[in-house]
């Protein structure tokens, strides 16, 4: 099978040209030709190129999931508990999930949009700490509270 050229994939990709995971993608090559004999197969259990991609597309956002929701569980442990903090990480809506997963895209696909959310976040938490401790804390609360009731 003939390989694309990089620029044809570039045009395709919908990332800016020299974003960080075009520099992960080289090492992970890299770290791929050192250590298996051909260099154009896709490595995994099928013979078929695009089902091991969607098999490590699969691992890749489960194993994802799992550290994203045990770091989590674990930063709000200590404030609300275990059972508390399963309740809020669980009864998070779709909503909220799709809207935090649009953010992250964002802020991953360009320079732009890593600016645009790193200044939203900053501007956030700013006003927050322009409230007073109890007022931000209360508020904060009250969200986190609601979520686990749900």
């Amino acid at each position: 099978m003939a390989r694309k050229s990089t620029k044809t994939l570039k045009k395709n990709s919908g990332e800016g040209s020299g974003a960080v995971t075009d520099v992960g993608a080289k090492g992970v090559s890299k770290a791929l030709a050192a250590t298996t004999d051909a260099e154009t197969d896709v490595p995994g259990p099928s013979e078929n190129p695009a089902t091991n991609l969607i098999i490590h597309d699969i691992a890749m956002r489960a194993a994802g999931r799992v550290v994203r929701h045990t770091m989590e569980k674990g930063l709000l442990r200590g404030r609300y508990g275990g059972s508390g903090a399963k309740a809020i990480i669980e009864n998070r809506s779709i909503g909220q999930a799709l809207v935090s997963s649009l953010i992250a895209r964002l802020a991953t696909r360009s320079l732009p949009g890593a600016l645009l959310v790193g200044g939203g976040l900053v501007a956030k938490t700013l006003y927050d700490r322009g409230q007073s401790k109890r007022t931000a804390k209360r508020s904060g609360d009250k969200t986190l509270r609601k979520m686990a009731e749900d």
